[in-house]
């Protein structure tokens, strides 16, 4: 049996609409068990891996906006995850650190969907990566949306919900 050019578009929907729901699905199960954002629970790996890291260095590596990694924070902070401490190299810096609560929340928060990803993907030879960074990319291009602007955190709404003019 042959596969016809309507069968292909939608075997391609339907693939795209399972990683969306995927993504969904692992967004609302991180919320129920943790009461957490996969943002959020990105920010406290990251600072939890570092030690202490400024806002600035968050946002770099997570490649979002400074006022973007400021709300993250912020909730974490209110939530008694992580602190803002100040620098001891440099009294105008503020570093941000995780408390015990928040080196909690990392250990016992569910496998993280994007860690599953990076894991198999790592295990691909290169020239599957490159092939498939090649094809994720014309699908980005596909729906004109290689000018959107995302991190590398697989969550569907929180980042870019905070982007959009007020």
């Amino acid at each position: 049996m042959t596969t016809t050019p309507v069968d292909r578009v939608d075997q391609s929907l339907i693939a795209l609409r399972r990683i969306l729901r995927a993504t969904e699905n692992y967004e609302r199960d991180l919320a129920q068990s943790a009461r957490l954002t996969p943002a959020q629970l990105r920010v406290l790996q990251i600072v939890e891996e570092r030690g202490s890291v400024t806002p600035k260095a968050l946002a770099t590596q997570m490649g979002i906006r400074q006022a973007s990694v400021t709300t993250l924070v912020d909730k974490l902070v209110t939530r008694g995850m992580v602190e803002r401490v100040p620098s001891k190299t440099d009294r105008r810096q503020t570093n941000v650190t995780v408390t015990d609560a928040g080196r909690a929340m990392v250990e016992s928060a569910p496998d993280a969907l994007q860690q599953r990803y990076v894991q198999a993907f790592e295990s691909l030879k290169d020239w599957e990566q490159a092939q498939l960074i090649a094809s994720l990319e014309r699908v980005a291009t596909m729906l004109d949306a290689e000018g959107i602007d995302a991190s590398p955190v697989l969550a569907t709404g929180e980042l870019h919900a905070e982007k959009r003019p007020r």
